[in-house]
């Protein structure tokens, strides 16, 4: 009878020996699966040191949304690393696999035949890599939530927070048609989550309404007008929608206009494009 648990024991342990390599094996094959595909992280670029900066913090974010993926951070335009060496960059490390993020706001002609263009040069050179564009974040649901935030302790400024508050949205502007459309739908959903039924829409270039006149008409009536600047980071149109606030309050100085601040590198941002990047599950 004493024997008994003893071979039972050696037979548990057997098993066990057995099945676990087995386990160990998948578990890290499917590491390395996941590992093989690569990000191409496509910003638009700017020559503001600190916009650019804001850009690759958000890779940074990007990579603790996503760690089992290679992130490669590049820029379109005026920045450094291009395309082509963030490519080239993601083929060395070993993918198989690339998915290209555009960090754009709505798709237009960078998302639409820039990036496509560049991607399918980088292409022919490694044609064993399969690659697919993921969609620009435009609006998704976390950068609705983001934008309300931002409006929100902006809002809390104003002299009468709890009264009539009119609301103006203000995009970079594209002579895309749905590119305008994707941003006044934007402008519905926020001023609906918000409760601010005065919305308006304009653009600071290439699409009308333009953002000054917008302002002015708006101010002339005096009250409180709120106004979100749709843009990621820092920079030279940041600046420039700055100074159009500025000069319209002091050419109505009844009005009291508030500027809330761009969207930033913000996690909200990172879960956005991790979110459109999944959607891409199977290359193309």
């Amino acid at each position: 009878m004493s024997d008994a648990p003893i071979v039972k024991s050696k037979q548990a342990v057997k098993s066990r020996q057995a099945v676990k390599p087995k386990q160990a094996v998948k578990t890290k094959q499917a590491a390395q699966d996941v590992k093989q595909v690569g990000v191409l992280l496509v910003g638009h670029g700017t020559r503001d040191e600190e916009g650019t900066k804001q850009f690759f913090q958000l890779s940074d974010k990007l990579s603790d949304e996503i760690p089992s993926m290679q992130i490669q951070p590049c820029l379109l335009e005026f920045q450094s690393p291009t395309i082509q060496d963030a490519w080239r960059c993601l083929v060395e490390q070993g993918v198989s696999e690339i998915r290209v993020a555009p960090l754009l706001l709505f798709a237009a002609g960078h998302a639409k035949q820039d990036i496509p263009d560049l991607v399918k040069t980088c292409h022919a050179k490694t044609p064993h890599i399969a690659y697919v564009h993921t969609r620009p974040i435009s609006r998704h649901m976390a950068i609705v939530e983001l934008v309300c935030g931002l409006l929100r302790q902006t809002r809390s400024g104003f002299t009468n927070p709890d009264h009539e508050i009119s609301l103006l949205m203000v995009g970079r502007g594209s002579y895309d048609p749905c590119a305008q459309a994707d941003m006044r739908v934007l402008s519905e959903l926020v001023s609906y989550r918000l409760g601010l039924p005065h919305r308006s829409t304009a653009f600071y270039a290439m699409a009308k309404p333009g953002l000054q006149e917008t302002l002015e008409q708006l101010a002339q009536r005096g009250g409180q007008i709120l106004v979100h600047p749709h843009l990621l980071f820092d920079g030279r149109l940041f600046q420039a929608i700055q100074k159009t606030v500025t000069t319209v309050q002091r050419q109505f100085p009844d009005a009291e206009i508030r500027l809330s601040s761009y969207l930033g590198p913000d996690a909200l941002v990172a879960r956005a494009i991790a979110a459109r990047i999944h959607e891409q599950a199977a290359p193309i």
